[in-house]
């Protein structure tokens, strides 16, 4: 009791010699408490962006998936046809794996161990395969699609971004179909046959030309028409180069010498790049004795969307 007296009388004596009056001392004890009670601007906001960072943070976490890279992607394919493993997915008891399609071209046996399998699914691998996710390789030209590995196979026959070739000699640009169309346009115009669908357009050619490249005005459909000659004729091909989902195409081929006429419908084969090698469906023969002396060729040519040609023929 003595010391705290003490004390009291000290503390008031250093006041009264700084000159602080009582009543203020005791005004701006009780503001310093009031200001230490309530936060800042500053703290206030600092624990908003706190609180905000953890929300965010355990959303993230809660959401977040992984990417996981394979070193060896083959372990997703079947090791016996080497195709994308599907459900169902089979092993045998030291398992080995099978689809259910080599389960049945093997007889149920399985061709590591020779004991039976199809009977036992394999449902750990079966989703791995189903949680695995790939983008499609015609990604570089366009495509955003994803699919589960075990589907990728039947994404990439009905891709409509499938690269195709430049069908001009010495070019070697590839793209997707209507990338294509667009460079041809630009880049080819002049070596270019412009043609307008359901209208028929007159051909002329010489022994030493062996394709002509047309292109539907508007829509921008590039058609070649090549040239084969053999011993016993001219082969005449026409085809579409688009990917193979691109729709139905056809055509009239007219030819006529002598007042003997040749027609014949054609259903256009759609390709992806021009190649040299000889026909063996899908064309016009054109037998040698009905050749010009001259050499100089010509046809009519007539192409539609669909099947038209053939239905009228």
């Amino acid at each position: 009791m003595i010391i705290f007296l003490l004390f009291s009388a000290c503390f008031l004596f250093t006041i009264h010699l700084l000159g602080f009056e009582e009543d203020k001392l005791i005004d701006w004890v009780r503001n310093w408490s009031v200001i230490r009670q309530k936060p800042s601007a500053q703290e206030e906001t600092n624990s908003e962006e706190t609180s905000e960072t953890f929300t965010k943070e355990d959303d993230s976490t809660r959401d977040n998936h992984y990417s996981v890279a394979l070193l060896d992607p083959d372990v997703l394919d079947c090791p016996i046809c080497c195709e994308p493993l599907k459900i169902p997915i089979f092993q045998c008891n030291n398992g080995h794996l099978a689809c259910s399609l080599c389960c049945g071209k093997l007889k149920n046996i399985c061709p590591s161990c020779k004991i039976p399998i199809g009977y036992s699914r394999c449902r750990a691998m079966e989703k791995v395969v189903e949680a695995s996710i790939i983008s499609c390789p015609n990604a570089k030209y366009g495509c955003k699609k994803s699919t589960s590995y075990g589907n990728r196979s039947s994404h990439e026959k009905q891709c409509v971004f499938h690269p195709c070739s430049c069908p001009m000699r010495g070019c070697n640009y590839i793209g997707s179909y209507k990338h294509l169309y667009n460079h041809v346009r630009a880049k080819h115009r002049d070596e270019l046959i412009l043609f307008i669908w359901d209208i028929s357009l007159s051909l002329e050619w010489d022994l030493t030309k062996t394709i002509d490249v047309l292109q539907e005005e508007e829509d921008g459909e590039l058609i070649v028409v090549q040239v084969y000659s053999k011993p016993h004729g001219l082969i005449v091909r026409v085809s579409c180069i688009a990917p193979s989902e691109q729709g139905e195409f056809s055509c009239t081929l007219k030819f006529a010498v002598l007042g003997i006429e040749l027609k014949q419908a054609l259903v256009l084969r759609k390709i992806r790049k021009v190649r040299d090698n000889q026909p063996i469906y899908g064309f016009m023969l054109i037998p040698l004795y009905m050749l010009p002396s001259d050499g100089n060729l010509k046809m009519e040519i007539c192409i539609s969307r669909g099947q038209v040609h053939l239905n009228h023929a």
